[in-house]
C-alpha cells in the first residue's frame, strides 16, 4: 500500500511538470494559432502528445512535408496571420526546403518548427542529423536553434513578430529534442524583436506630390506588398483618376473590373498595362519587388518614368525617389496633404484607347482552349467571388489574364520561386482559413502530379476544394519555350494517369471533359458537390499564350 502512494505522488509530481514541449504549444494557443500543418517523428512527438491534450489547436496531417508548408502559406496568405508547420528530423526538415524557399520569394509570414537531433549527442555522425541553420540562411527571414539557456515562450513569440512585420516571411526554428523534452524554466524575459518604424521624412512626400502633380501620364504600380492598403489605394485613384497596373502577386488590390485597372505588367503581362509602362512619365510603385519577370530588362523598364518606390524593403534598382515603409501608412500621409486635383482626362483617354485596341486570339484548332476554358469557368463561379489558387505554367498567366479579381486574397499563386505542385496543398490552407468560401484549385496535369497525394489530406479532413485539371499532356510552358528557342519538344510530353481513377482510389469525385458542352454541366456538378471534386479538362496540346 506504501509503495501504491509513493508511485501515486510520483505520478502526481510528474504530470506537474511543465515541459519546454508543453510551453510552446501552451504558447501557440495564446498567439491564438489554430491550425498547424505538419508530419510526425521521434524528435517531435513530445509536441505531438502535447497537441493531444488541447482543443483549441487542430493539427493537419499532410502526406509530405513540402506540402505542409505550402498548406501553411494558403493559410497565412488568406488569414493574414503566420501559417504554423510541424516537422521532424532530417528528412522531415529537408523535404520542407522547397516550401521555405517559395514563401521567402513572395514574402509569406510562416513559423516553421523543425525537430532536430538531441543537441546533447550530435556529434560525429548521427540518425538523421542534418545542418538546418545552414541550410536556411539564404530562403529564412530569420533563423533560431533553441538551447538550454532560451526561454522557448520568448522565442515562439519573437519569431511570430519577425514572420509578420516589415518584410514577412518564413521563421525558422530548430527544436532540439532534449530541450522539448526537458523542465521548462522561465529565463530572464527581453524585449521582443521589433523593427523600429522610421517616420517618414516631410521632404518625401513634397517631393512625391511634387512629382505626381507635374505628371501627365502617371501611373500606379501595385504589387504583393500593397494588400494591406486597399482602401486607401481606391482612395487615391478613384479620387484622383490615376490608371493602375500590378505585378502578378499585385493582383485583386485594386479591382479588376474598373475602368482605371489595365492589367498586369511584365513577360507574361496585357498589351494594354505594357504599353501603359512604357508610355507613363510617373510611377507609383507600392509594395512592388520589381523582379525581372515584371520587368523584363531592367535598362528598358519605364524608361521615361520617374519612380516613386514604396516598400517596406530597399531594392537595388535605383528610383527617383525610395521610401522605405508599410504601404497603408504612406499612403495614409499622403492622402492628408494632397489638396490639388491634377487632370489626367487626356491621359484617361489614351488608356482607354488601349484597352478597347486588345483583342482576343483567334483560336483555329478544334479541341478546347484554356483562354475559352477559363473564361467560361470565371463565368460560372464569379457570383460565388471564389478564392482561385493556382499552380505554376500557362494556367497560371492565363488565369491571371481572363479571371476579374475585384478583392485582395482572391488570387493565391507561387510567383517569386515559380513553384509546381504549391497549387493542391495551398488551396487546402487557403480553404481551412476561409470555410465558407469556394476555392478552385486552377492547375496543370505536370503541377498536380508534384503533390497528389493530398488528396488524402483532402479526403480525411474532407475538405471542399475545387480542383481543375487543365490537362495537355505537356509542360505547356516549358515546350513553348523549347519549340521557340531550339525547335523541340524533348522530354516535355507526358503520359499521364487516368485522373478520375486515381480520384476514384482516394474516394473522392471527379469528371472528364472532353467537349466544350460538357463543360458546364461538369462545372455544376463539381460546384454542388459537398467534398473535394476534380475536373480534368482536356485542352489542346500545343496552345501557346
Amino acid at each position: 500500500m506504501t509503495n501504491l502512494l509513493i508511485e501515486t505522488d510520483k505520478t502526481k509530481s510528474n504530470s506537474a511538470i511543465t515541459t519546454c514541449a508543453k510551453a510552446l504549444v501552451d504558447t501557440l494557443s495564446e498567439l491564438g494559432v489554430n491550425s498547424i500543418f505538419g508530419y510526425p517523428g521521434a524528435a517531435v512527438l513530445s509536441i505531438y502528445q502535447e497537441l493531444s491534450q488541447t482543443k483549441n489547436i487542430r493539427h493537419y496531417l499532410v502526406r509530405h512535408e513540402q506540402a505542409a508548408v505550402h498548406a501553411a502559406e494558403g493559410y497565412a496568405r488568406i488569414s493574414g496571420k503566420p501559417g504554423v508547420v510541424l516537422v521532424t528530423s532530417g528528412p522531415g526538415f529537408t523535404n520542407t526546403i522547397t516550401g521555405i524557399a517559395n514563401a521567402y520569394a513572395d514574402s509569406t509570414p510562416l513559423v516553421i518548427l523543425a525537430g532536430d537531433v538531441p543537441s546533447n549527442n550530435n556529434k560525429g555522425k548521427v540518425f538523421q542529423k542534418v545542418d538546418i541553420i545552414s541550410m536556411t540562411k539564404s530562403c529564412a527571414k530569420k533563423n533560431y536553434i533553441m538551447t538550454s539557456k532560451d526561454d522557448i515562450k520568448q522565442i515562439i513569440r519573437e519569431a511570430f513578430e519577425v514572420a509578420n512585420t516589415g518584410e514577412k516571411g518564413p521563421v525558422v526554428i530548430v527544436l532540439p529534442r532534449n530541450i522539448l523534452e526537458s523542465k521548462y524554466i522561465q529565463k530572464i524575459s527581453k524585449d521582443l524583436h521589433k523593427k523600429k518604424i522610421q517616420p517618414i521624412a516631410e521632404t518625401d512626400y513634397e517631393k512625391t506630390i511634387k512629382l505626381l502633380n507635374s505628371a501627365k501620364s502617371p501611373l500606379v504600380l501595385l504589387g504583393g506588398g500593397a494588400i494591406d492598403a486597399v482602401e486607401n489605394i481606391k482612395k487615391l485613384v478613384l479620387g484622383f483618376g490615376i490608371p493602375v497596373v500590378s505585378t502578378l502577386k499585385g493582383i485583386g488590390t485594386f479591382p479588376s473590373k474598373d475602368n482605371l485597372y489595365l492589367g498586369m505588367i511584365g513577360i507574361n503581362g496585357s498589351y494594354p498595362a505594357n504599353t501603359a509602362i512604357n508610355n507613363a512619365d510617373f510611377i507609383l510603385a507600392l509594395g512592388v519587388s520589381f523582379s525581372d519577370r515584371s520587368t523584363c530588362k531592367q535598362e528598358n523598364f519605364a524608361s521615361d518614368a520617374k519612380i516613386v518606390n514604396i516598400n517596406t524593403k530597399k531594392s537595388i534598382f535605383n528610383f527617383e525617389l525610395e521610401i522605405c515603409s508599410d504601404t497603408n501608412i504612406f499612403l495614409e500621409g499622403l492622402l492628408t496633404r494632397l489638396n490639388s486635383n491634377p487632370d489626367y482626362s487626356k491621359w484617361r483617354s489614351q488608356i482607354k484607347l488601349l484597352k478597347q485596341e486588345c483583342t482576343n486570339k483567334n483560336c483555329s484548332s478544334e479541341s478546347l482552349h484554356s483562354s475559352s476554358v477559363l473564361e467560361a469557368i470565371y463565368e460560372y463561379t464569379k457570383s460565388f467571388e471564389p478564392v482561385v489558387v493556382t499552380d505554376v505554367g500557362q494556367h497560371q498567366l492565363l488565369t491571371a489574364q481572363h479571371f476579374c479579381f475585384n478583392q485582395p486574397k482572391k488570387f493565391i499563386t507561387s510567383g517569386g520561386l515559380g513553384t509546381m505542385g504549391f497549387g493542391l496543398p495551398a488551396s487546402i490552407g487557403a480553404q481551412l482559413a476561409n470555410p465558407y468560401s469556394l476555392v478552385l484549385n486552377i492547375t496543370g496535369d505536370g503541377s498536380f502530379q508534384m503533390n497528389l497525394q493530398e488528396l488524402a489530406t483532402c479526403r480525411e479532413h474532407n475538405i471542399p476544394i475545387k480542383i481543375i485539371i487543365m490537362n495537355n499532356g505537356y509542360l505547356g510552358m516549358v515546350r513553348q519555350m523549347q519549340d521557340k528557342i531550339y525547335n523541340n519538344r524533348y522530354q516535355v510530353e507526358m503520359i499521364n494517369p487516368d485522373f478520375t481513377k486515381i480520384a476514384e482510389a482516394y474516394d473522392l469525385f471527379a469528371i472528364r471533359v472532353t467537349k466544350t458542352e460538357e463543360l458546364i454541366p461538369a462545372l455544376q456538378k463539381m460546384i454542388s458537390h459537398k467534398g473535394t471534386a476534380i475536373v480534368d479538362v482536356a485542352i489542346d496540346s500545343f496552345e501557346e499564350i
